[in-house]
């Protein structure tokens, strides 16, 4: 118990790290918050817009590997000995911790990122071949719509139906484990972009490569 629970808390601290936060400290100065600025988000995107696409990309590049390190390599510490809980079950509880820690940074306040980053990291160490098809739509889906927020919210819904696709067509094996973690992960998404969602439906929320349409 003293192992999960300490691979645990090192997955939500690995996740807590405030990229976009201390990136923008860096460029700007110590008085600027990137929460105050833009979407008012601490992630990639929003630091894409204020900062430009070089400090997008290193905060976009960071996050996605949190949840690379916290899934890969975190899980496997045993501090206390064994942890005895599923190899398959671990690296997906010690990647969603990071999750958590990455939209609930105990480093500022409670008040991260979306997920979205450390989400994909997660799933890449997780399952490759689905983060590839959900990057894919992805893509397609901004494209269209020019709305990173839906993008990002139809990839993460679509992670469940990729992970049984790639299990039927390709008889990859996917661990139930992970078919549940997909459903949880959809719903988190859906969660931290309730303000975009508001937005969207009020037709403020910004397109990409364009400025916010005003209230």
């Amino acid at each position: 118990m003293l192992t999960l629970i300490a691979v645990l808390l090192l997955g939500y601290l690995v996740g807590s790290f405030p990229t976009a936060i201390l990136t923008g400290k860096i460029v700007r100065g110590w008085d600027f918050d990137i929460r105050h600025e833009g979407s008012g988000n601490a992630g990639g995107t929003n630091v894409f817009r204020v900062l430009g696409w070089q400090a997008g990309l290193i905060v976009t590049l960071v996050d996605v590997f949190k949840g690379v390190v916290a899934t890969l390599w975190v899980s496997q510490w045993q501090p206390f000995g064994t942890s005895y809980i599923d190899t398959t079950v671990m690296p997906i509880l010690t990647g969603l911790a990071a999750v958590c820690g990455h939209i609930w940074t105990v480093f500022a306040n409670f008040r991260g990122g979306k997920g979205v980053g450390t989400a994909g990291g997660m799933i890449i160490a997780l399952y490759p071949v689905a983060a590839i098809i959900c990057l894919a739509i992805f893509i397609v889906v901004v494209y269209l719509t020019r709305y990173v927020s839906v993008g990002s919210m139809v990839a993460a819904l679509s992670l469940p139906g990729v992970l049984w696709l790639t299990q039927s067509l390709f008889n990859y094996e996917v661990p139930d484990a992970l078919f549940q973690f997909s459903i949880l992960v959809g719903v988190l998404m859906v969660f931290t972009h309730r303000k975009n969602i508001r937005r969207l439906i009020e037709g403020t929320e910004s397109r990409f490569g364009k400025p916010r349409p005003a209230a």
